[in-house]
């Protein structure tokens, strides 16, 4: 496993990170990855910082906190040894979202306890509207949970590059998230790394198996389980990303399956401006499978080149229409 730093917050990250929202089992609606085994999810959280995965990103509404509670469970004694990740804001899907300051503050004392630690190395703010965090006195909040030894850094985890791009520009976020991946470049076109290379920022990778698409296994027969937020996507969507992954694979050369998957990660791995990527992890065979993606380095850039020459003709996200 391969080390990158995270921006100017001095944290040291793995590169291949853990994607904690599936292992929160299952939410209201379709939210989810629907319902998981707490042994099995347990054993993934061991078996990856075994294989040197040190980074572990959750989030307060990933199962309400039980993805949390998890990871405190996983890591109690192990402290030390992860960066943990966690986000406020959400509390569950099927609420509201609070992003004042005393929400926060409460929020983070709540995944405290959760996570059984008294810190937390990365705060992020989820989803919140970057006016939110202008006014209202949310940066003194932030500011003073840091002061207190309860967070080590804030980050700001974007809906989108351009919303990553303003968190970075005009609120001096020292750590941002946001999706990409070999059917997103955004980050790439949108000038995300640009800015955060500028200002030093971490940058962390979302959704970089596009949901699990890239690993090029799922087809127009998979039955996804109840609860699972790919049940939202309409059939035009799900039909376009399975036609996209396997012209991608194709196009560079890998495999259905596991090769799929982590040439999906040593993408993402070919870009500088990236600190890790957090692909979702529900077993020990993938917690296997994604951390050996660092042993074998990016991508080639001929490789790099096909992908985004791919992209650059043609589009992978279908805009929902009455039909779809």
């Amino acid at each position: 496993m391969k080390y990158r730093t995270l921006g100017r917050t001095g944290l040291r990250v793995s590169e291949i990170g853990f994607g904690a929202w599936g292992i929160g089992g299952r939410t209201a609606g379709t939210t989810s990855y629907g319902d998981t085994d707490d042994r099995t999810s347990l054993a993934a959280l061991g078996r990856a910082l075994d294989r040197g995965i040190a980074f572990f990103d959750t989030s307060s509404a990933y199962g309400d906190g039980h993805s949390e509670e998890l990871i405190g469970q996983a890591f109690e004694h192990r402290r030390p040894s992860v960066v943990i990740a966690t986000k406020a804001g959400y509390d569950s899907w099927d609420r509201a979202p609070d992003f004042s300051p005393s929400a926060i503050v409460a929020s983070v004392e709540r995944s405290l306890a959760r996570l059984r630690t008294d810190y937390i190395d990365l705060l992020q703010l989820h989803n919140a509207p970057i006016e939110a965090v202008r006014t209202g006195g949310l940066r003194e909040a932030l500011a003073g949970l840091e002061a207190a030894g309860k967070i080590r850094a804030w980050g700001f985890s974007a809906k989108s590059p351009a919303e990553a791009i303003a968190a970075v520009t005009e609120l001096d976020a020292p750590v941002v998230q946001a999706n990409f991946n070999m059917m997103d470049v955004r980050a790439v076109e949108s000038g995300l790394f640009a800015a955060v290379e500028r200002r030093r920022a971490g940058l962390i990778g979302r959704t970089p198996l596009c949901f699990g698409f890239l690993s090029g296994t799922i087809t127009s027969d998979t039955v996804f389980p109840p609860g699972d937020h790919r049940l939202g996507w309409s059939k035009a969507q799900l039909a376009n990303w399975i036609e996209g992954a396997a012209e991608l694979l194709a196009a560079i050369g890998a495999d259905r399956g596991t090769g799929g998957a982590q040439s999906a990660l040593r993408f993402c791995l070919a870009f500088q401006a990236i600190s890790t990527v957090i692909p979702g992890i529900l077993t020990p065979a993938e917690a296997d499978d994604d951390a050996a993606a660092s042993d074998l380095g990016p991508l080639p850039e001929r490789a790099i080149e096909a992908v985004l020459e791919i992209n650059r003709r043609r589009q992978f996200f279908v805009r929902p229409t009455a039909a779809t």
